[in-house]
Parts: C-alpha cells; structure tokens; sequence
C-alpha cells in the first residue's frame, strides 16, 4: 500500500503521464532526488501525509478504468434520446449505479414534455462515413475568420449539425438500439445528496446531462460528463469521507431539446432553498445554491480540421480542460471567482491535462442557474470556437460510439473529474475519517 501511494504521490508531484511504467517513475524520482526521505518514510509517517491532504487522497482514488466502466454502462443504452424506452431504461440504470454507490436521498425530479411537432428538415445532414475509415464531417470546409492577407486565424471550419438518419450509422447493433423516436408525455431525472456535517442547508450542484441523440452511443456527449458525475458521486459518498457543506449529483435529461430537465429543476425547486422541512428536523431538501457545475462533453479536444475536412484521430498536445463562465450572466463576477477556484485546484491536482478558464458557457445545463448562482461549465474544448465550428466530428453524429475514442481521449474526462472532485473538495471542507 506504502509503495501504490508513493507512486500516485510520484507521479502527481512530477506531472509523469499514466501510462509511464512505475520502475521508469521511480528511477527518475531518485536521479533527481525526489525519493530521499519519501520512499524511506514508515507507514504512519505516509498516513499523517494523507491525512494532511485529503484531497489528495480522493483523487487518487479516481481510476481510469472504473471511469470508462461507467461510460460503457451508459452506452449500452444507444443515445438515451429522451422520449423512449431506452431514455427510460438508462434513468433507472442510473438510479441503481447511485444507490448501489452509497449516494444518499435518491430522488427523481418529474416534469412533462409536450412540444410541438417539429418542421421537416430543410437540408438533411451528410451521411457520416464509416467510422474505420475517416473521422471526416463531411461537406465543404471554409476558413473560421481570417487575418491579414487571408490567413487563418482560428483554423478551419466544417459543417455541424444532428443527425436524425438511421441508416447514416454503420453499426447495425447501434441502429437496432436507436430505432425507436420518441413521444411526448412526462420524464423523470435523477439525483442524489451527500449532506453535510455542519451546513446541509447549503449545497454545490454537480450535473451532467444523461440524455443524447444522432444515432449513435452518446459516448462524449454526455455519458463522459455523466460518468464523471456519478464517479464522484461515488467517491463523496464513502463511509469514511465527511463534508461541512452539501454537495447534490443531478444527471439531467432532456438538454437536447433545450435544456428542459435542468430548466424544470431550476422552475420547481428554485423558491424551496434553504427551507427546514420538517420543521427543526435538521433537514433541508433543497439546501441553498452556492454553486452549479456541469459537465458536457468531455473527450475530445483533436485540434481543427485541415482543409481538406480531417480531424486528427489524435488527442492534441494543446489538449486541456475548459472551465467557462457566461460573460453576460447577472452572476458573472461570482462565476468568474468559480471558474478560477476550479482552475487553482487543476493546477494542483490534475495529473496529466491543464484547465484553462473562458467566458462563453453556452447552451448547457448551466444555463438555466447562471443568474441565480455561479455557474459554470466544464468542457473538453470551448463550445462556440471550436465544437460549434466543426472541430467535434463526433457532436451529434453516428460517429459517437466507444470505438471512436483512446486511452487519451478518456484520460482528458478523467482529469476533469480530478478538477471538480479536488475544487469542490476544497470548497466543500471535506475531511477523511480514521
């Protein structure tokens, strides 16, 4: 156990990719004399290290392959387009996975959906290629912006948009698990509550949209953020991890047709906050807001077209984690001040991918909170410059499946579990109990 912990310790100190092997880690740890007086420390003196940071500790108990169990668990649904049976099968998956992980006060939160009937498509969508061959958008590529002379100053752009064609997708399996369309008529989403010690009737939400569509597994978008959610879900509610504040994992449904599950939260819970109900019973259903994170999309940040429409299949070497705030938000002060919370945690704690900060939260679940409390998103690329420009060949394509995505690709939505779990850790005074 001594040597598993110094090895996390090593590798998290010397910023050493996961994949390294330990006896490379520990060679260089002593070359450069890191090792002195760690590895030579007894047991107890390593146990008063955790115990001086807890944090630490939490997020080493973050693995990769538990991360991507979660991820195949909910694609095993297809694209929990909202709707249908699978939609419906997945929220009780879920439901399970929460309460099998210990997560307190399961609740559903229920609400209708009865839009009206969409219009024909005017321009369908470009049949996908199959995945084994090309990772291609499609269509004609143009330049996003220009700067003197005609140069690129963003990089290239390609066509976006959802894809409702059952035959676009290759894979017969996913097909068959994506023929139903859906119907209106009431929904339920999810959530559960790990209350604090000394302040429950206050709490950050933690949130990650379970539903997607476009023919296809939903694997980015969003069982990356929803995954996410419930792993953390999982490790706050362990028996021997303590909280001064409350923390709340709500996994959304309905964002794909506009943010109507978090909207219906935010409608039907917004005035209870902060209420004591029974009377003096010390319980608060719905503590007071502090802060509101979502997670959505987490996975791929492969860099720009070329112009011949190619995406790397690649995750790039400028790859990070995008913590954004909404610029014209009522909050946006207090957003900000979050966002940079989360950033200060990354810096300490990520291990492999840095976070950065930006301005633009747009069109997520975040949304509907961010004049109410801070808020802010957690994505693997900025929406509007790089997913809503064509960057993203998976966004709302057939090409979201399990194939489609490395090691790497899921390693970048391990390290933004490390930001959430390591900023609300520190944010919420989490405590390990001996």
């Amino acid at each position: 156990m001594l040597y598993e912990k110094s090895i996390y310790h090593l590798r998290h100190r010397m910023r050493i990719n996961n994949n390294t092997p330990k006896l490379i880690i520990l060679a260089a740890a002593i070359a450069i004399g890191f090792i002195d007086g760690h590895m030579s420390a007894n047991a107890q003196d390593d146990s008063q290290d955790d115990s001086r940071d807890p944090i630490l500790e939490l997020v080493g108990r973050l693995e990769l392959e538990s991360y991507k169990t979660v991820i195949q668990g909910l694609a095993q649904f297809g694209d929990r387009r909202q709707g249908t049976e699978r939609n419906r099968l997945a929220v009780d998956w879920i439901e399970e996975q929460l309460q099998a992980a210990g997560c307190g006060n399961i609740e559903r939160l229920h609400y209708e959906f009865n839009p009206e009937p969409r219009p024909p498509r005017q321009r369908p969508l470009q049949p996908t290629a199959p995945i084994e061959l090309t990772t291609s958008t499609g269509g004609n590529v143009g330049r996003n912006g220009s700067g003197p002379g005609g140069s690129s100053i963003y990089g290239y752009r390609a066509p976006t948009g959802v894809n409702r064609d059952l035959m676009a997708q290759p894979n017969e399996r996913i097909r068959e698990l994506n023929r139903e369309e859906p119907t209106n008529g009431p929904r339920s989403q999810v959530y559960c509550t790990k209350v604090g010690s000394t302040r429950p009737h206050e709490m950050y939400i933690l949130g990650a949209h379970m539903d997607g569509h476009g023919v296809n597994e939903a694997v980015n978008d969003d069982a990356s953020g929803t995954a996410l959610v419930m792993e953390l879900a999982r490790i706050f509610s362990s028996p021997d991890v303590e909280t001064d504040v409350s923390i709340r994992f709500a996994l959304w449904n309905n964002e794909e047709t506009g943010l109507n599950g978090s909207t219906a939260y935010v409608e039907q819970r917004r005035e209870l906050q902060g209420i004591e109900n029974p009377a003096n019973s010390g319980e608060y259903p719905e503590p007071r807001w502090l802060g509101m994170i979502q997670h959505d999309m987490m996975l791929w940040d492969h860099g720009a077209p070329g112009a011949d429409g190619e995406v790397s299949r690649d995750q790039r070497p400028e790859a990070d984690v995008n913590i954004e705030f909404q610029s014209n938000s009522d909050l946006v002060e207090e957003s900000m001040k979050l966002a940079f919370a989360f950033k200060a945690a990354a810096d300490e704690y990520n291990t492999d991918y840095p976070a950065t900060v930006g301005p633009h939260m747009t069109n997520t679940d975040s949304t509907p909170f961010m004049n109410e409390v801070a808020s802010i998103s957690l994505r693997e690329n900025e929406r509007g410059a790089h997913t809503g420009a064509g960057w993203n060949p998976t966004w709302h394509t057939p090409l979201d499946v399990w194939t489609m995505f490395s090691d790497d690709d899921f390693r970048l939505g391990l390290n933004a579990a490390q930001t959430t779990l390591s900023a609300i850790a520190k944010l919420t005074g989490v405590r390990i109990k001996n």
